[in-house]
């Protein structure tokens, strides 16, 4: 029947359309989602900044200016100020938790005051929807007068971790059916004097890929491997994540490091997202670092981090 010399190609068309129409979804879902979420990280910016004058406005300070809100993580801001300031972490914690009340999406963060001179933490603290699970310490100690750095760490949302567990699985089903569509379409190549066979074409050979694990940080030797550093023929014992860590500074001496990369290299691309501040690490680097003066770690303020050898 002459009908049926076409059905292929209506059929084609017919999945061509299904999938064009699934790939215009996904694509709305996504502007959808990055407008929703622009949205919410500017309030949310508006509230850091309240949190920062509210805390200048206790230390007796009305004048000076809290510097713009940085965004150092996908779920990390850090407030900066001008001048320095004290602070009564009660006061300091009763502060975040009336005005991020009024953010919906902070349910569970964690505050660190970070020490601008040498980057320790100074004060620090959880905050949960859960209030048993609140991990606040230290009250009723005025903490003194110094240039401080608020870092705050929120936990990914539910809803949003819905919504992209939703795109993502959109974005799969359609390459899905992509490549089904272009599967069933690509013309077949065959053997020559072999009809039927389809070609096989040779595996391609994957490139090497050297592991570096043995650095020479000025007077120390850095094995990575074994997580140690070496001086004077004795050792100190590396974390694993601090080893992670020096690792990505050493094969980049000398270069700017930025605090997004570290976060993700170490903590995000592992899917695993973590309370503890990325200062806490540099911090016990630095002080096994010691060892050599002519090595150290320095803060680069806006940025990151940079492993000087002098």
């Amino acid at each position: 029947m002459p009908g049926k010399r076409y059905f292929p190609a209506i059929q084609g068309t017919y999945f061509g359309g299904l999938l064009l129409l699934m790939l215009i979804s996904v694509i709305c879902v996504a502007f959808s989602m990055t407008d929703s979420n622009d949205f919410d990280v500017a309030r949310r910016e508006v509230l850091l900044r309240r949190v920062g004058h509210e805390i200048l406005l206790q230390s007796g300070d009305s004048t000076s200016r809290v510097l713009p809100v940085e965004k150092t993580g996908s779920n990390e801001y850090q407030l900066r100020f001008e001048n320095a300031f004290t602070f009564q972490p009660e006061a300091l914690v009763s502060t975040t938790q009336r005005l991020l009340a009024k953010d919906p999406l902070a349910v569970d963060y964690i505050v660190n005051v970070i020490n601008c001179a040498d980057t320790t933490v100074a004060y620090a603290y959880a905050v949960s929807a859960n209030k048993k699970d609140d991990i606040v310490a230290c009250i009723g100690r005025k903490q003194p007068t110094a240039c401080y750095m608020i870092n705050i760490q929120f936990k990914p949302a539910g809803v949003m971790t819905a919504k992209s567990g939703l795109l993502a699985g959109s974005i799969a089903v359609a390459a899905f059916a992509g490549f089904v569509f272009f599967r069933l379409h690509k013309p077949r190549k065959v053997l020559t004097g072999s009809p039927g066979v389809a070609e096989m074409s040779p595996t391609p050979a994957l490139p090497d890929n050297p592991h570096t694990e043995l650095f020479t940080l000025g007077a120390m030797l850095f094995d990575a491997g074994a997580r140690k550093l070496t001086v004077n023929e004795q050792s100190v014992d590396l974390t694993k994540t601090e080893a992670r860590v020096l690792r990505i500074f050493a094969l980049s001496p000398n270069e700017i490091i930025e605090r997004s990369r570290l976060q993700k290299e170490i903590w995000e691309d592992d899917g695993v997202i973590v309370g503890r501040s990325l200062d806490m690490f540099i911090s016990k680097l630095r002080k096994k670092l010691e060892a050599d003066p002519a090595v150290r770690i320095v803060v680069i303020r806006g940025k990151g981090y940079k492993l000087e050898i002098s």
